[in-house]
């Protein structure tokens, strides 16, 4: 890239519940990206998976009164060449444009979860964030538990749920649920930006709880509430020696928890960082952060978040988000930004990691001659 501009692919939009959220995250990366070093390529997935080259980025709520979809007709078919190494767009008619690296923005299903990592691997592409396995795992939330749990980490005692069995014995499921007490939530384990998490108090809401996880995923993790807990969140920055950032609480106001609306439609929620803790608790976070995100062989980015307990002070994993939100209001960057780390100079960090773990995967043999 020696003597012209690096051209970063952004990809946002896909077929998930959280299509709306990954246009908001992409516009403030693109704005974000300097334009004397970075020629952007703002690429849009549909909901129906096709890829759109747009001529600028994604429209904010504020700018048109309502969320972001995208849509077949916002700019012309691309897709990715299928000759390994080639790091090129195709258009319709045949012509190509190269690209240097894919920073995908995409949250939730068939985006987050590896799929969109399986296919730029093939495609021998560099690309920002973790990996098939690290992405895969960091979507399902019910797998990242068992792996936290055999490396030591603490989690809230839970059950996993998975559709057909509880149509063929919801009775017996919910005896297991009841076991953990009541409240409890409920949650869709393969999605994120908390879409489809609901408060369960009682046995009587247990059936509208796990309705709700199973129209977003056929698999359901269902956590034991606890009391006097307090949200704590960290970012994790790096691949081989990754770092972690100072932790940062969010205190959900006029909320129960920290749900979809309280995260991006209502201002009302209180975010302290650095979060009030004592130097030794602090660091304990951030060592935890690390391991968490070697656990499930994250690479890039992560935010990982925890729940704190007021009284004796236990830490719980809750989860890994490898794709962390980009919005203005979200943690992963306020976090860095609380750390030393601006917002543009952290994109460049993340680009420069994505292209030295693709330059380290050149160097594997491919055969045993």
């Amino acid at each position: 890239m020696t003597g012209r501009k690096r051209r970063v692919a952004v990809l946002f939009g896909g077929r998930s519940a959280e299509h709306e959220i990954s246009c908001v995250s992409a516009r403030a990366v693109i704005d974000a990206l300097d334009p004397q070093t970075t020629e952007v390529v703002p690429i849009g997935i549909t909901r129906d998976g096709s890829w759109h080259l747009l001529p600028g980025p994604p429209a904010l709520p504020g700018e048109t009164g309502r969320m972001t979809e995208i849509v077949a007709a916002a700019g012309a078919a691309v897709e990715l060449a299928v000759e390994s190494g080639s790091s090129e767009l195709v258009a319709a008619d045949g012509s190509r444009q190269h690209i240097d690296v894919v920073f995908p923005v995409l949250h939730g299903p068939r985006g987050e979860d590896g799929a969109v990592q399986g296919m730029l691997e093939l495609a021998g592409v560099p690309y920002v964030g973790a990996g098939v396995l690290g992405s895969a795992i960091g979507m399902d939330k019910a797998v990242q538990k068992s792996l936290f749990a055999a490396a030591g980490l603490a989690v809230v005692p839970h059950e996993v749920v998975r559709e057909p069995g509880w149509e063929e014995d919801p009775e017996g499921v919910s005896a297991r649920i009841a076991g953990l007490g009541f409240p409890v939530f409920t949650k869709p384990a393969t999605l994120g930006s908390s879409v489809g998490i609901v408060k369960v108090h009682d046995p009587d809401e247990l059936v509208d709880g796990l309705t709700e996880a199973f129209r977003y995923a056929r698999k359901a993790v269902v956590e034991k509430g606890l009391d006097g807990i307090r949200e704590i969140e960290c970012a994790v920055l790096g691949n081989d020696d990754p770092v972690a950032s100072v932790p940062g609480e969010i205190v959900p106001t006029g909320h129960e928890f920290y749900d979809y609306e309280a995260k991006y439609l209502d201002d009302g929620s209180k975010i302290i960082i650095p979060a009030a803790l004592e130097p030794s608790v602090a660091a304990e976070f951030q060592r935890l952060s690390i391991s968490a995100f070697q656990s499930i062989d994250c690479a890039g980015m992560a935010r990982v978040d925890f729940l704190l307990s007021r009284g004796d002070g236990a830490i719980f994993v809750n989860e890994v988000n490898t794709i962390p939100g980009f919005t203005t209001i979200s943690m992963y960057s306020k976090l860095w930004g609380a750390t030393g780390v601006p917002y543009p100079v952290l994109l460049d960090r993340l680009i420069a990691l994505a292209l030295e773990r693709h330059a380290e995967k050149q160097q594997l043999r491919t055969s045993l001659t």
